[in-house]
Formats: C-alpha cells, sequence, structure tokens
C-alpha cells in the first residue's frame, strides 16, 4: 500500500513537468497547526532538512503556526535530524498527570509545563534559529482585539463565540476580534500577500522567540494566552491555528523571494483549512489560487487506516489514555514509525518525478 500522495497546483505541476521537482526550487515551507497529527510528518522533516535541501543553497521560508512553528524552528538548529529526533521524543513523552475526578489538566498546569520543556528544548540555541545562514523563520500567532485584548473567564468565552459568528459570515472579518502577527527572523519580508486578513509583522529577537513560540502553541482554554510579548503589541496571543489553522495563505508571488518560487508542504491531509474556526465550514477546505505554486505531501487516507485506533495521532488520545502514558506511547511511537514510509515514498519520487502519482490541490 503507498503511504504519500501528491497534490500539485497548476503552476507547481507545470514546473514538475518541465524540470521535475528540484531542493532549489522551494521557496516556502509551511508547518500546520494539527497538535500530535504533526508526529507523523517526523521523517519527512528529517529527510528534507537533513539531506534533500542540504543539496541546495537558496533562502527558504520556514512558515509555522502551533506544532507546525516548533517544527520549523526546529528545523534551524544545527544538526537537524538530531533536533528532529527529540522533537518527536519529546512530544511524545510529555504527559499531563490527572488527579483524581479531574477530567483534563488545569491551563496554568499546562502553560507552566509547555513553558518548561519549550526552555528545555531551546535553551542556548536561540541564535542558531535566528542566525541561520539560509532559513528565515516565521512563526504565526492569533492576537486578540477589544474583548480579546486580555484573557479574562468571562470576555474570553464571549470573545470567542463573537469571532466564531463573525467568521462563518465572513472570514476576513474575523479580524475584528483576532489578528495575524507574525514574528519573523532575519529582517525578511513575510513570503506571502496579507490582503486576505488583518496581519502584523514583527522581529523575531532573542528576547521574544521563547513567548512567541509558545503563543504559538497556546490553544484557548487548553492553555493561557500569553501576554504582551516583547517588540509586539501589547495584548493577548493565542495559536497561530486560529487564524491560519493549515497556513492556506496568498504565496503566488512572494514565494520567488531568493530566486525559488514553489511552496513545498508537508501536511497531514490534503486539505489546507484557512482558519481553526473553519474547521465545520466545508465549502471553505478547497484549493484557492493561492495555492497555485504550491506542492502537498499527504498520507493517504487508506493508509492512515492501518495506524493505531485507524487515525492519525491526535489531542483526544490524551483523554482516551488518560493516565496511561505507556499506552498513548506505543501508539504514538508506532504512528511515528510508520511514517518512515512517506519519506521513502517522497525520496523515491523526487528521483523518478512519476507524474502519475501528482493530482490536484
Amino acid at each position: 500500500m503507498k503511504a504519500l500522495r501528491i497534490h500539485a497546483g497548476p503552476a507547481a505541476r507545470r514546473h514538475i513537468e518541465q524540470h521535475g521537482l528540484r531542493p532549489q526550487d522551494i521557496g516556502v515551507i509551511p508547518g500546520a497547526a494539527g497538535g500530535p497529527k504533526g508526529l507523523i510528518l517526523g521523517p519527512l522533516d528529517r529527510f528534507l532538512f537533513g539531506d534533500w535541501l542540504a543539496r541546495s543553497s537558496q533562502p527558504v521560508h520556514l512558515v509555522g503556526g502551533s506544532i507546525g512553528a516548533w517544527r520549523m524552528a526546529t528545523a534551524c538548529l544545527t544538526d537537524p535530524v538530531a533536533a528532529f529526533h527529540r522533537l518527536e521524543h519529546d512530544y511524545i513523552h510529555q504527559h499531563y498527570e490527572l488527579l483524581p475526578g479531574q477530567k483534563r489538566p488545569t491551563a496554568d498546569f499546562v502553560s507552566e509545563r509547555f513553558g518548561e520543556s519549550l526552555q528545555a528544548f531551546y535553551g542556548g540555541r536561540i541564535g542558531e534559529v535566528l542566525n541561520h545562514p539560509r532559513y528565515r523563520l516565521h512563526i504565526v500567532t492569533s492576537r486578540g482585539r477589544h474583548v480579546l485584548a486580555r484573557e479574562h473567564g468571562l470576555r474570553t468565552p464571549l470573545g470567542y463565540a463573537g469571532a466564531f459568528f463573525t467568521n462563518a459570515v465572513r472570514r476576513k472579518a474575523m479580524g475584528a476580534w483576532l489578528e495575524r502577527v507574525v514574528f519573523s527572523s532575519g529582517g525578511a519580508a513575510l513570503p506571502f500577500a496579507t490582503q486576505d486578513y488583518r496581519t502584523r509583522r514583527i522581529a523575531l529577537t532573542e528576547a521574544n522567540f521563547m513567548p512567541a513560540l509558545q503563543a504559538s502553541c497556546s490553544i484557548p482554554f487548553v492553555l493561557r494566552a500569553v501576554h504582551d510579548i516583547p517588540g509586539a503589541p501589547p495584548g493577548a496571543y493565542w495559536d497561530g491555528g486560529i487564524t491560519d489553522y493549515h497556513l492556506h495563505l496568498d504565496y503566488r508571488e512572494a514565494a520567488g523571494q531568493g530566486g525559488a518560487g514553489l511552496v513545498l508542504y508537508p501536511h497531514f491531509q490534503q486539505a489546507v483549512v484557512p482558519g481553526w474556526l473553519d474547521k465545520a465550514l466545508k465549502w471553505r477546505h478547497g484549493a484557492t489560487p493561492f495555492l497555485d505554486t504550491t506542492l502537498v505531501l499527504a498520507p493517504d487516507p487508506a493508509w492512515v487506516a492501518t495506524l493505531p485506533n485507524r487515525k492519525l495521532p491526535d489531542r483526544t488520545d490524551f483523554t482516551r489514555y488518560g493516565n496511561d502514558l505507556a499506552a498513548r506511547v506505543k501508539a504514538w511511537n508506532a504512528a511515528a514509525a510508520a511514517a518512515q514510509q512517506l519519506a521513502d515514498e517522497f525520496g523515491e519520487w523526487v528521483e523518478r518525478g512519476d507524474l502519475g502519482r501528482v493530482g490536484p490541490v
């Protein structure tokens, strides 16, 4: 059974027809929000950043939200293969023990533990990320506005309810409640256009790296918002996946920065859903011209059904397994190990360039 499906936008397909896919063709790599689903991308990440992209020299923009931001920041570390192995291990073994009668840990507890994990992972190494000779990191966060400007027991649920209903009418209008704030390294311009949604760009520095990364992973009501990030406008910052769940961004013109024009997107599904609040709005799950230059690498749903519990790892597994850490670790390790097939198939495909395996985005 084939594990990997390859989906190309029309411009990306034309390029592959003429040239195949070469590492020097890549200008942007996005990393989606999605929590534990990102575990199946570990082998692909190790191949891309530890081998394939190393055969080229052009600048590459790495855009990430939530777990995708953690992955893209990891790609900027010295020896990315070892760093991705550690990320996989640390993510799989994270554990928030439940007290008797407790259904889930408190947001304060999860935020504290997660912050400790980031410090242990990146402490003393932020300079490697910010000063990478080729990679420009862009961490996506969601900043609350007006009633969401500060986290509050009553105002925050009301604010997110307002954002939900506003978004259902028009995605761009949700900018009245939440704006996209991107922290970018190395003075890099954003590798996508921003007319689609209210956006700010902030310089990523030693002072704001940790809070920006934690904010990008701070799921509302699961973790606490991060307030008043240094160098950025004051306010509450949450998970970048709220505004940009799968980073369905307008890469068409900006992807060419540095002379490389394609967006290579290792993803855990074919659909590139715009925002977290769009998950139930199926009419927003289709491709748009924003993705014309994009190549999506995604697992075949039939292959996913062979994994433990017949699905990708996800946040429901924390409830499914509760305090049985060993059982969850076993299931997630099995899924991550099986995902080596995705990397192997991609490596074979780029050597052969079989267009018959390429479907539409």
